[in-house]
């Protein structure tokens, strides 16, 4: 909900609570003040009836005009005075009319007698009638134009932030055009402007910053270690070496070609949060998954792997072709990979999804954490790899610093953690379930 939308809220349930207490005591005045004058009226009656009994000591009736009076003999006369309202039946219309009524007790010719002096309300009802309707009406226009007033008002006092957000949305970092915003009458947003412009500067200062860096650590990380890995297996091509040297050599190249993948992971991680790819196409990833698997023919094979495909509609979506093949070659490579001999690996496209399933053992961890950084599935089964002392008559370098066990080195965990990457940014959610023998990772 905008704030303008939650403040015209707010202020329109306010208003609506006032106004309608401001009518309803405004109503309950009138009513007392007429009641009053009407009861006056009623008193000066009495008075001059009091006046008319003492002159003539007796009543005839008809004296009064404008009230209706109404004497009947009692037995006692009590000292009270009350005022009601009351209905009496007009005789020409036969409708029920309201009257205000002052009811008290007096000796008539030494007899007690009720009298009742009865007042019609008509003519006041139909003034509190005017006045009501004419307050109310004045009330909602008053109303009506407050709230108009009070919303473009509103409007155009928040015009300024809405443009400021606006401009803060069309932001690229990786854009050379800085971030602008004008200067505005109000200070409190000038002060909200120079903090995003400073905090922007900052920003695209870090992001460049960064930038740089993974680019030059993809150059000159990379270069090193592919010299490593040349020259190690020059050296392992060599007849002259011995088993000890071999296995040492191997240990070497695997911890290269280890950090080598790691190496890019990460680079390729960072590259995806920083948003440095901007080719964007529509890319059908059931499609492309599908000849993946169709590249990866004699791996199935190798591993008798059965492949089952079921795509009721193509999934296509908007990301750059590198990344949709980032995402596919790890998605596929983590079902093979994590398989069982003879297994099998089901491909489903619905509308608005796609998974890949695997049979495989049950994941060692939670499955919320397979997706961080440096998470598997299932630990990899440590074995005790040969010490040179297993090789009578050979020679041994290194002999104390021989590694007791190592894990393999084929998987840096960081697959899985490029899918949810790569998904997050561009709109795709990740999810992995484990029943019935069968892992499913799903994208939506």
């Amino acid at each position: 909900m905008k704030l303008l939308t939650k403040t015209n809220r707010v202020y329109l349930s306010f208003s609506t609570g006032i106004y309608l207490l401001t009518a309803l005591a405004f109503y309950a005045i009138i009513k007392l003040v007429i009641y009053d004058e009407v009861e006056s009226r009623l008193l000066v009656e009495k008075r001059d009836f009091e006046a008319y009994i003492q002159a003539h000591n007796s009543w005839q009736g008809g004296y009064f005009v404008e009230n209706k009076i109404a004497v009947v003999p009692v037995k006692h006369a009590l000292p009270t005075e009350d005022f009601k309202d009351t209905l009496i039946l007009n005789r020409y219309d036969h409708e029920l009319v309201p009257f205000r009524e002052l009811t008290y007790y007096t000796r008539i010719n030494g007899q007690a007698h009720r009298v009742s002096i009865r007042k019609s309300l008509i003519q006041s009802y139909r003034l509190i009638e005017v006045i009501t309707v004419s307050m109310i009406a004045f009330l909602s226009l008053l109303f009506l134009c407050s709230f108009w007033f009070q919303s473009r008002l509103s409007g155009q006092l928040w015009q300024p932030f809405y443009n400021t957000l606006a401009k803060v949305r069309k932001f690229d970092l990786s854009s050379s055009t800085p971030l602008h915003l004008p200067a505005e009458e109000i200070t409190e947003f000038n002060e909200l402007n120079d903090v995003l412009q400073k905090m922007s500067e900052k920003i695209h200062q870090d992001y460049q910053s960064l930038k740089e860096f993974t680019e030059n650590a993809s150059h000159e990380i990379q270069t090193p270690l592919a010299l490593i890995n040349a020259r190690v297996e020059q050296l392992i091509q060599s007849d002259t070496l011995t088993e000890s040297q071999s296995y040492w050599l191997d240990e070497i190249y695997r911890a290269s070609r280890r950090m080598s993948k790691l190496n890019q992971g990460l680079l390729l991680l960072a590259k995806i949060e920083n948003r440095q790819f901007a080719d964007v196409d529509l890319v059908d990833l059931y499609v492309l998954i599908t000849e993946k698997l169709c590249d990866m023919d004699e791996v199935l094979q190798h591993k008798q792997l059965r492949v089952f495909t079921k795509g009721t509609a193509t999934f296509p979506r908007m990301l750059p072709v590198v990344l949709a093949e980032v995402l596919l070659s790890n998605l596929v490579s983590n079902a093979i990979k994590h398989n069982v001999p003879g297994g099998l690996i089901r491909i489903e496209s619905t509308t608005g999804q796609l998974c890949i399933s695997n049979t495989g053992p049950a994941p060692t961890i939670p499955p919320d954490r397979l997706f961080e950084r440096f998470k598997k599935g299932r630990d990899a089964t440590p074995y005790v790899s040969p010490t040179p002392h297993d090789n009578e008559g050979m020679e041994t370098i290194g002999e104390e610093n021989a590694p007791k066990q190592y894990a393999p080195m084929n998987s840096v965990g960081l697959g899985l953690a490029i899918v949810k990457q790569i998904g997050d940014s561009y709109g795709l959610t990740i999810t992995y379930t484990f029943a019935d023998g069968e892992h499913r990772i799903c994208l939506r």
